[in-house]
């Protein structure tokens, strides 16, 4: 029954067009355009199979029929007698298979090889190129390098003392003894933290020159305030004990390098200077770092030298004891007076009797 029904469906098919007449289908395809139109728009639209292709079997035979009618039967006829001669040393792990993205007949698609250094070589012309001076004047280039030496001098000093202090041998090191060693620390300590002040005094002043130039324009309160604050927090580090000066100092310079940049980003410097900058200020914030460490490592070993905040309060605490010895004098003195006093009081009250 089935087999039946199917063939009844097939004849319905196959007669269907033929009882039609072509006008029908044309307005059938015509109508079916037309609410494909209606209800879609063309960027959702799918592709679709012609509708003129779907009811056309009888049509789409005879096509195969004349295309079949062209065939060469001579060249199938040899080519299907023709011997066919092992090539062994053309075949290959992938001479049988045709890939994807492969030509026919042509070499197979190779896929490129993957740079597994891709990633550290990207970063290491990123660092390069943060770090290229190229543009940057010669003469600015040597002059800055060389401002930052004695603060690096120092920082490696600062090291090198405490490593002599933690290694000495009974008081004794390879070059200095511990407490020559200490001596050379304390005196270190007021030339980085000095430098360090001036340095920030000097950054700062740049700007006052540009604004004099009018580089960039005149900008007024706006670019005077920077080279007023720098030293505004620079000098006062002066009085601070070590530790805090340099932190304190480190703070300013980052704090400043960040002025720098928002300024060469608006054009009040030079193009150069936020990289210039940078590098200088990486070299003196490692010096800080390397000298807190330095310290660090002999904290507990070294006494730590009298500031001038400490000079301060020895000062005060010397007047106010010398004030409070003053007082004592009048008083005693006074109450020697006042003691004589009664004394002769009392002896011409005797000499009156």
């Amino acid at each position: 029954m089935l087999r039946a029904r199917a063939s009844r469906l097939a004849l319905r098919s196959i007669a269907t067009p033929a009882a039609c007449p072509a006008r029908s289908l044309l307005n059938r395809s015509a109508s079916q355009a037309q609410r494909t139109t209606k209800f879609s728009s063309l960027s959702f639209q799918r592709p679709s199979i012609n509708p003129m292709v779907q009811f056309k079997p009888i049509q789409t035979a005879v096509l195969r029929r004349k295309l079949a009618a062209k065939i060469n039967k001579e060249a199938e006829n040899r080519y299907s007698h023709e011997r066919i001669e092992p090539k062994p040393e053309q075949v290959s792990a992938t001479s049988t298979i045709h890939l994807v993205l492969g030509e026919v007949g042509g070499a197979p698609a190779t896929a490129p090889d993957a740079d597994t250094m891709g990633g550290v070589k990207h970063d290491l012309n990123t660092i390069k190129e943060t770090f290229n001076l190229s543009e940057v004047p010669r003469q600015a280039y040597l002059i800055g390098l060389a401002g930052v030496l004695p603060y690096l001098a120092t920082s490696l000093s600062t090291v090198y003392c405490a490593w002599e202090i933690n290694h000495s041998v009974g008081g004794l090191g390879s070059l200095m003894s511990s407490a020559t060693a200490e001596t050379f620390l304390h005196v270190l300590e007021p030339l980085q933290i000095g430098y360090g002040a001036v340095i920030l005094s000097f950054l700062g002043a740049i700007h006052w020159g540009l604004e004099f130039a009018g580089y960039g324009g005149h900008h007024g309160y706006r670019r005077y305030a920077i080279g007023v604050v720098a030293p505004a927090v620079a000098w006062p580090t002066v009085l601070m004990p070590v530790e805090y000066a340099l932190i304190t100092q480190f703070g300013a310079f980052v704090l400043l390098y960040y002025a720098d940049t928002r300024a060469s980003y608006r054009g009040w410097t030079p193009p150069w200077y936020a990289i210039y900058r940078f590098v200088l200020t990486f070299i003196v914030g490692a010096s800080i770092v390397v000298s807190l460490i330095g310290r660090g490592e002999v904290s507990d070993r070294v006494g730590r030298l009298p500031g001038a905040v400490d000079r301060l309060t020895a000062l005060r605490e010397s007047a106010q004891e010398t004030l409070a010895k003053e007082e004592e004098g009048i008083r005693a003195r006074q109450e020697a007076e006042a003691t004589k006093g009664g004394d002769d009081s009392v002896k011409e009250a005797e000499k009156s009797e």
